[in-house]
């Protein structure tokens, strides 16, 4: 197990674990569900906007948005209209969006591991487990810093 970070200019940002082959981090579409919602935060006030001004804006591919906006609107966190004027809106006042959310609804929960994923999991190690202590305390880091963060912290 190794971790992974993410460096801009100065500034090292904790990303994940990487797990082998895998890495446990958020993928493109959790990062570009908050980019839309930071993207639509800061357009409340014009009311519904195209997708092609947000894809524009934000230089991801249209088709692509289509896919995220689309997961957005059946969590409730957008409102999405059709025809003449339409676009996406967001459905309650930004500082309402805790960060979290926006990412469980996009990439499942943030727990780290089969039995704290699942409270109907049954692992054979649960009761000797030496590393669950750790998971939750990890779990509750991560939970505790992505559901500290409100929608407006990000604009």
């Amino acid at each position: 197990m190794g971790v992974y970070y993410n460096q801009t200019g100065n500034n090292r940002f904790f990303i994940g674990f990487i797990y082998g082959e895998d890495i446990n981090m958020v993928s493109t579409k959790g990062r570009y569900a908050l980019r839309v919602m930071i993207d639509l935060a800061k357009h409340q006030n014009e009311g519904y906007v195209p997708l092609k001004d947000i894809a524009e804006r934000q230089d991801i591919s249209k088709k692509y948005l289509e896919i995220i906006v689309k997961e957005l609107v059946a969590g409730d966190m957008i409102i999405g209209v059709s025809g003449k004027g339409g676009g996406y809106c967001l459905s309650k006042n930004p500082s309402k969006y805790m960060v979290g959310s926006i990412i469980e609804l996009m990439e499942g929960t943030l727990a780290p591991v089969a039995c704290l994923k699942d409270a109907d999991y049954d692992c054979p190690r649960k009761k000797g487990c030496e590393t669950l202590k750790m998971w939750k305390e990890y779990y509750k880091m991560t939970h505790s810093f992505f559901y500290g963060k409100k929608l407006t912290d990000l604009l």
